[in-house]
């Protein structure tokens, strides 16, 4: 077969099949080209599963000659020299997807710009133009389309169901809306609203609109030519999959498996096994540390720097998450029914009465419990300290001010606040505060006790593996974890903490020689020591089937209060339950 030059209709069919996937990503081009534009207000109708699509902006508008060359191929305004691309600051710039539209489908396009007294409309059919007219209209672009790929079946015949195209429309136009929250949005489908997303000021409340999620809380960092904002949930909001993670990078809506590790990464040890943040993050850099010309479709950009990004989206998220922010606008108990009572209130002298029996208990009580000590530790792991007469509910903390009721199977600790019962589990809190100073000893440079093996503990691996360990040796030297080589590919493991069991130890170090070869990322180790860290608090503090006495317990929660994240165990187990009062009484019928 001879080499021949395709035809113009052929090249804009195959344009529109990498640039036109799916109806998804017409919507994608027709709304960013609007918010290119200028506009504040976009107003989209889709129907048909996506194979009809209006979109209205109130945009700057178009002429008539620059309409009819909108549509031709390699015609735009975003670029003019190659250098451009290293500093785009628009969405489009290839100048191919409203050809590449046309190409698939019938469009009607109506335009006017603010000094003009008409707008201009034109038609296309399957690539074909007809001569623009000139008629009535609005500042701002419409753009019709209808009929996509009937022109091409074999391209319709691949296209999934109504339901399913819609549903990654709607994705489409989710992410819009979060990247854009000085934009309002009207979306509608058939001609029904669905929903109106007015503009606001911050990327926070456009999280909250668009998600309808509510109390999110914002991160961010700057730093190295790198700023990224975050909008984030509690950890008790989770999903089973990573769709509520939403990443931006220079505002477009992008798929980074790194970046969504990065923030399972930031919630360490406040998700359980399966669970996903919900979480959105908006990503700024220079344009020419990001190369966002990797894909027709953009949803894929890259880094010049990756592991400076990594890093930029955990401290954005894990420097607010260590906050503990949650716990100001949701006080996990409750008010105290002794919490702000004036001096003169008769519950502060009762308040007094009950500490008062409480620290008498401790004289003969504190000697008859030790918990198992944290091996690192040189202080009794519940000592509990005099509490003054006056002024005790200024000192108390979110968790200590708690009233402590009893024990529960020698498992729970139940406690009341003004509002609710609240069931806390003794082994999940106290594993919390043990994870906590274990981390406080290692930045403090405290050294772990340490056993030395008699028999060496065998560990195979590569020896890329057994390179990559080595790279650590120093801080895990600090953990007091040596090795010898006992052959070519095997490690004999010659000392470790004393807490942590050989089983344990083993599986840890084979996962850390096996995540620093695939990722190679400086948080391999950091996620290696909270690993280690979550075994050995597992392994030193009460078990459920413990008896505990209200002092004990009452100094649990005193120790709960200097750890933001007391409210999930190092697993990511929440450590309390509460059932409210007013629940109580309507379950008894005291209510109706």
């Amino acid at each position: 077969m001879n080499i021949q030059v395709l035809s113009s209709e052929v090249i804009d069919q195959i344009a529109a099949g990498e640039v036109v996937e799916r109806p998804a990503h017409l919507v994608k081009e027709l709304i960013e080209n609007a918010i290119d534009a200028g506009a504040l207000e976009v107003e989209f109708d889709f129907s048909e599963g996506g194979r009809r699509v209006r979109v209205t902006d109130n945009g700057k508008g178009m002429g008539a000659d620059d309409l009819c060359r909108a549509f031709d191929r390699h015609a735009t305004s975003k670029i003019v020299e190659s250098g451009d691309l290293w500093k785009l600051q628009t969405y489009g710039f290839r100048g191919e997807a409203l050809a590449s539209i046309a190409a698939v489908s019938q469009i009607t396009a109506v335009s006017r710009m603010a000094h003009e007294s008409l707008a201009t409309r034109l038609q296309i059919a399957f690539g074909q133009k007809r001569e623009s007219e000139s008629v009535a209209g609005i500042v701002g672009t419409t753009v019709l389309v209808t009929g996509l790929f009937e022109n091409i079946p074999a391209r319709r015949k691949f296209l999934k169901s109504d339901a399913a195209e819609t549903n990654q429309i709607r994705l489409v136009i989710k992410a819009l809306a979060l990247s854009h929250p000085e934009v309002g949005f009207r979306w509608l489908e058939a001609g029904q609203m669905q929903a109106f997303w007015p503009a606001v000021e911050t990327h926070v409340n456009r999280a909250e609109q668009v998600l309808d999620l509510q109390g999110l809380f914002e991160g961010e960092f700057v730093g190295d030519g790198v700023q990224v904002r975050a909008a984030m949930a509690s950890p008790e909001t989770v999903a089973k999959t990573a769709k509520n993670i939403w990443i931006f990078a220079q505002r477009r809506w992008i798929q980074d498996r790194a970046l969504t590790a990065a923030c399972m990464e930031a919630y360490r040890n406040l998700l359980m096994h399966g669970e996903y943040p919900s979480c959105c993050l908006w990503i700024e850099t220079a344009p020419d540390q990001i190369d966002v010309n990797v894909h027709p479709t953009k949803s894929q950009v890259k880094f010049q720097e990756p592991s400076q990004i990594f890093r930029a989206v955990f401290h954005a998220l894990r420097d607010q998450l260590e906050k503990g922010p949650w716990l100001k606008t949701r006080q996990p108990m409750g008010a105290s029914p002794f919490q702000g009572a004036p001096p003169s209130s008769p519950f502060l002298g009762e308040q007094k009465k009950f500490y008062a029996a409480e620290l008498e208990q401790v004289q003969y009580q504190q000697k008859s419990f030790q918990a198992a000590p944290i091996t690192y530790s040189v202080e009794s792991e519940f000592q509990t300290p005099d509490v003054p007469s006056e002024a005790i509910s200024v000192q108390l903390g979110p968790w200590s001010r708690l009233q402590v009721l009893g024990q529960a199977a020698q498992t729970y600790i139940i406690c009341q606040s003004g509002e609710a019962l609240v069931l806390i589990d003794q082994h999940a809190a106290h594993e919390r505060v043990a994870f906590e100073k274990l981390l406080e000893a290692w930045n403090g440079g405290v050294r772990l006790e340490v056993q030395t093996f008699l028999f060496p503990l065998s560990l195979d691996l590569s020896e890329s593996q057994i390179e990559a360990l080595e790279t650590q040796k120093d801080l895990l030297l600090k953990l007091g974890i040596e090795w010898e080589r006992l052959g070519p590919l095997t490690l004999g493991i010659t000392s470790a903490p004393l807490i942590l069991k050989d089983r344990a130890l083993v599986e840890a170090l084979d996962r850390l020689a096996h995540e620093l070869v695939d990722l190679g990322q400086s948080f391999v180790f950091e996620k290696y020591l909270g690993d280690l860290f979550a075994t050995m608090a597992c392994h030193s503090v009460v078990r459920a089937g413990q008896a505990l006495s209200i002092p004990q317990m009452q100094e649990l929660l005193t120790q709960m209060d200097k750890y933001p994240l007391s409210s999930y165990c190092p697993h990511g187990r929440p450590v309390s339950v509460e059932m409210t009062f007013q629940k109580l009484e309507k379950d008894f019928g005291r209510k109706v």
